[in-house]
């Protein structure tokens, strides 16, 4: 079973009487990369949280978000009120000053430096452990998104390497064909321009030999399905993380499809190659969304 990096996940919970709202959005990438957004007084807890992210989610480019909703008992943000009557005299006395217009005070007040801190209240060590599971709950969201994602992954990966094979099939049946005419071809060259009578037939027949040897592509044949059918059996592994696995056995299909269409020497095999090469195109971009 396949798992796909990209998915969404959301939980929402209330701990200590704060009711936290966690969102995770995942896409593919080489390593893990972490944007991670949350209120003030959970610094003290970002390694925490990252570390577990990581655990949990392996590869990808995530962005989790973690806010916290407004609740009857809950505090994001502090007002220092002692600093406000202070500003609010100085303010109200260069109003007064100055004849403007004092309705604007407040609005003015809650900007100023220090007014509105974020709040000191942290978690304790119970609460954070019922937080804990909060983002586990959304991890978990964002893995069953991913594990749907994979099974449309591993349908379309299948049916990639299944058309390679069929292609590899019919380059198969045209190998002996291939060789028929390369043998008559070099035959005719040679009578057309030596003369029928003017060369060496067991010399010839030596030569041959020779160099349908060098183009022969019976080895490639044989590792290309290899690969093909090892690719299958890592599909149906039951651990997770066979992308980059997955990604370099690819690699080794495309050597072999590669080499065979550089010794054909055959038009019609060629047609068969250029195929293969499409389905592993397509292939090599699926992967990369394969955890």
């Amino acid at each position: 079973m396949l798992k796909s990096m990209t998915g969404f996940g959301r939980s929402e919970q209330t701990v200590g009487g704060k009711t936290f709202l966690v969102d995770i959005k995942s896409l593919n990438g080489k390593q893990f990369e972490l944007q991670l957004k949350l209120p003030g007084f959970l610094k003290p807890f970002e390694f925490q949280i990252r570390k577990l992210l990581s655990s949990k989610l392996g590869r990808g480019s995530l962005d989790c978000t973690i806010s916290l909703k407004q609740t009857g008992n809950a505090k994001p943000v502090s007002i220092n009120t002692d600093l406000a009557r202070a500003y609010h005299k100085a303010l109200a006395e260069l109003s007064e000053e100055l004849n403007l217009d004092p309705s604007n005070i407040l609005s003015t007040l809650v900007k100023l430096p220090e007014v509105i801190t974020p709040t000191s209240d942290t978690l304790t060590d119970e609460e954070w452990q019922e937080f804990e599971r909060v983002i586990q709950a959304a991890i978990d969201d964002l893995n069953l998104h991913r594990l749907d994602e994979g099974k449309s992954l591993e349908a379309d990966l299948l049916l990639r390497i299944d058309n390679i094979e069929k292609q590899q099939e019919e380059v198969i049946k045209l190998e002996p064909l291939r060789q028929q005419k390369i043998r008559e071809g070099l035959k005719k060259l040679l009578e057309e321009h030596v003369g029928k009578d003017n060369y060496d037939p067991n010399r010839l027949e030596q030569e041959l030999i020779y160099y349908i040897e060098k183009i022969d592509i019976s080895e490639e044949q044989v590792r290309l399905k290899n690969h093909c059918d090892y690719f299958k059996a890592i599909l149906q592994e039951p651990e997770e993380g066979k992308g980059k696995k997955l990604s370099f056995i690819l690699q080794e299909i495309g050597r072999e499809i590669n080499t065979s269409g550089s010794k054909a020497y055959d038009s019609t095999i060629q047609k068969c190659v250029v195929l293969m090469k499409d389905e592993l195109e397509k292939a090599k971009e699926q992967v990369l969304n394969v955890l």
